[in-house]
């Protein structure tokens, strides 16, 4: 597929990478010639340099033979208008990064489709959902759903006195006979790995586990963890995934958000019906122990500042709150966050690039999700028949090292894969794959 990608910021060079690695002919369009050289001497790519609203530009980059025009600057304006000239200067499908609501709104989306855009991403709405299935539960540190909750997703950070330490996946397959849920995957001082038979489990692992309904329980037994009811919920920072997670839970919970800018404060109050708002600097802690900090069930931290977040997040678990979210935009200081033990991190580039990503894959994916803090992917896919994994049990089948199959959806029912499994046409499969193994991993379905 050939793709150009208008903006080299976060998200354009996080998308660049991942495109990159997956094979595709990647074209990045950018005015700043640092950012484009850096790009192009780190991954397998071509730039041009200039505005991706011009004709010239996007005339050098060879529109009329794009198949997806991605466009994530920082400009709304750009963005929107770049699309609309990629489409009709020959670009097959075109995207655009929105920072304002309105724009979903029916009539106003059905305008702008119309304008020759298929599609609009809107960051701060992928991550106010994100952030609302976490608070849900409050168990994981990610958590994703896949046909209604047939088989689920959980990310589990387990502590020193977690009942899994040190026991092996061995150990646990031998009380698990039903095999009703499946660890696929350990992030282990910042490198992930695909656990083998032997492999034990280790305080601070950050633990990937596919399971069906069934197997949840078991699953919070042996991490240690319980899902809490999330009532009285503190948000720092005004900005738009703040506002947009105060409005979407200030009816049925009790919601403070701390804002540092006076006039920003006034603007919010118009803009919430029962969430008090108040106007101090949340990296103060007499301000936050004065706000009731330690009554919180959750501490949501959304500024624009990374560094303001997570000291905030440190006090809030010093002060026992039980469910802490931090908004880390900078890719270098994820680890850090979660190696002091944050909670749970969200990512506004990673969730934009995993709704983006699936428009790149083949049509055997259903759906993709990239996962913060590490370059690991869950992909669904659907076994189309004469494939390769429909061929045999799996155990008979070589997939790649760096993946592995988790689970599989057939019609109404659910089940976790093992060595004798049978894919059969048409069923959906949850596999997780390292970015080794993504490219690999496509011809099996097809």
């Amino acid at each position: 597929m050939r793709i150009i990608v208008a903006g080299a910021g976060e998200v354009g060079t996080h998308l660049a990478k991942m495109l990159s690695n997956e094979k595709h002919d990647v074209i990045v369009i950018d005015p700043d010639a640092e950012k484009l050289g850096f790009i192009e001497s780190s991954y397998d790519l071509i730039t041009v340099r200039g505005s991706a609203t011009s004709f010239e530009v996007l005339k050098e980059a060879n529109i009329k033979r794009c198949d997806l025009f991605i466009a994530v600057v920082p400009s709304e304006e750009t963005n929107i208008t770049g699309a609309i000239l990629a489409k009709k200067l020959g670009a097959k499908k075109t995207i655009a990064r929105i920072d304002s609501s309105e724009y979903l709104i029916a009539h106003n989306k059905e305008q702008i489709m119309s304008l020759g855009i298929d599609y609009l991403i809107y960051p701060e709405r992928i991550v106010s959902r994100e952030i609302i299935a976490l608070l849900n539960k409050t168990s994981t540190t990610d958590f994703v759903d896949y046909a209604g909750g047939k088989l689920s997703l959980y990310v589990i950070k387990l502590d020193e006195n977690a009942p899994i330490i040190s026991k092996s996946l061995i150990d646990i397959a031998k009380k698990n006979l039903k095999l009703e849920y499946r660890a696929v995957a350990i992030t282990r001082d910042g490198k992930t790995i695909i656990p083998r038979g032997c492999d034990q489990f280790l305080p601070d692992d950050l633990v990937y586990v596919i399971s069906s309904p069934s197997g949840i329980n078991e699953i919070m037994n042996y991490s240690g963890k319980e899902d809490i009811v999330v009532k009285n919920i503190m948000i720092l920072g005004g900005s738009r995934t703040g506002i947009r997670t105060a409005m979407d839970f200030e009816h049925h919970s009790n919601i403070k958000l701390i804002e540092i800018d006076k006039e920003k404060c006034n603007k919010i109050a118009g803009w919430v019906d029962d969430t008090l708002i108040i106007n101090g600097d949340g990296r103060n802690i007499d301000l936050l122990r004065d706000s009731g900090i330690g009554n919180m069930d959750a501490f949501i931290a959304v500024t624009g500042s990374a560094e303001t977040n997570i000291l905030s997040c440190l006090m809030a678990k010093k002060f026992g709150v039980k469910k802490v979210i931090c908004e880390v935009e900078n890719f270098d200081y994820i680890s850090l966050a979660e190696n002091m033990g944050i909670d749970t991190i969200i990512n506004k580039k990673v969730s934009t690039a995993s709704r983006i990503f699936r428009f790149t894959m083949d049509h055997e994916v259903s759906s993709i999700k990239c996962l913060t803090g590490t370059d690991a992917e869950i992909l669904e896919y659907v076994a189309k028949p004469g494939s390769i994994i429909t061929s045999g049990p799996v155990k008979s089948i070589e997939m790649p090292k760096d993946a592995i199959i988790g689970g599989v959806i057939r019609r109404n029912s659910s089940f976790i894969a093992h060595g004798n499994t049978q894919i059969k046409p048409n069923d959906i499969v949850i596999v997780f794959a390292l970015p080794s193994a993504i490219y690999k991993v496509g011809r099996f379905f097809k």
